[in-house]
């Protein structure tokens, strides 16, 4: 072989190698690149699940309409036999989310359970004189179900550990009102003289949407809930009917400032977890306080009474999100 064509041509090798310094560079660049792109696809991300969770309030929402085309009312939150109190978590009857199930494409576990919900809606009617503490209903409690979980919520796989066990988390909630919870009243009192606070859906009640007095697109039916960040921790469980758990309550009085907020003790609930830190401050003394919360980026998504969605963002004022939250104010809200 030539010497003179061997050199040159270990010559050409060596001169198209990478040198440590590129090779550094390179990776450098990369990773500049990565940390770029990341941003971007988690917005892409977040925006693809805001939409879906969205679709899923648009299809809870025109399901309560279709309860009302039904029943002549919006669906209660929460059903509470006679003699019984709307916080005794071992006797109450099923939530809303239950009593939709027909009208989300459940009708199949709907049926497994209709007898006993049917027993359950007598024992709670108020003036009525039949129907039994059935509480078989409860069979439908660990299924999990699509519509109801948002794809933004990192505990949707855990389950409630609390009241037998085995509650499937949900994170949509019926707005009981900004007030505190009363049993078989539609107006629960007057908070901070701005207005009565009850809200669509209450305890064994209901407004229909054509009699919410400050306008069914003015007023919150849906707000969004996140589940508890651990086992013990029963919010958002989408059977469960009480506040925190499958509707919000008391949620624009005292310390729950409004939707994320951030401060310690927010909610009032039994079981529960104070995590001020993810924006899900509670006090496990209480039982009636259940803020709206989500794990959207600095909003809170929620379904107005005429079925339409909405974003509400981090830090709208407390009494503002009264109104909101309130049917019957006297207040017309305008887009913040």
């Amino acid at each position: 072989m030539n010497p003179a064509l061997f050199l040159a041509r270990g010559r050409g090798r060596r001169g198209g190698a990478f040198t440590l310094i590129e090779l550094l560079v390179v990776i450098a660049i990369i990773a500049i690149l990565i940390g770029l792109l990341l941003p971007a696809v988690q917005k892409v991300r977040e925006a693809a699940a805001r939409s879906s969770c969205s679709n899923n309030m648009r299809q809870i929402g025109l399901a309560c309409h279709m309860y009302q085309d039904q029943n002549g009312k919006l669906p209660p939150a929460a059903l509470v036999g006679r003699g019984i109190g709307w916080n005794d978590h071992s006797n109450i009857g099923p939530s809303w989310a239950v009593l939709i199930l027909p009208f989300v494409e459940q009708a199949p576990l709907y049926n497994q359970v209709q007898n006993s919900i049917i027993n359950y809606q007598n024992f709670a009617n108020p003036t009525g004189a039949t129907g039994s503490n059935d509480q078989n209903w409860r069979a439908v409690r660990s299924t999990k179900i699509k519509t109801y979980t948002c794809p933004s919520e990192s505990n949707s796989d855990t389950f409630g550990a609390q009241v037998g066990g085995n509650w499937a988390r949900g994170n949509y909630a019926a707005n009981y009102g900004p007030g505190g919870v009363s049993a078989n009243t539609l107006n629960p009192g007057n908070w901070n003289g701005w207005g009565q606070a009850g809200g669509p859906m209450m305890i064994n009640m209901s407004r229909s949407v054509q009699t919410i007095e400050d306008g069914s697109a003015n007023v919150i039916m849906i707000n969004h809930l996140r589940a508890g960040p651990d086992t013990n921790d029963m919010r958002g469980c989408w059977a469960l009917g009480l506040p925190g758990a499958s509707y919000t309550a008391a949620h624009a009085i005292g310390d729950a400032y409004g939707p994320n907020d951030t401060g310690c003790c927010s909610d009032d609930l039994q079981f529960c977890s104070d995590r001020p830190d993810i924006s899900m401050g509670c006090w496990g003394g209480g039982w009636g306080q259940g803020e709206a919360r989500a794990n959207h980026t600095a909003v809170v998504l929620a379904a107005m009474g005429d079925a339409s969605v909405r974003n509400f963002r981090n830090g709208i004022t407390q009494q503002t999100w009264y109104w909101i939250n309130s049917a019957c104010d006297g207040q017309v809200w305008k887009d913040n």
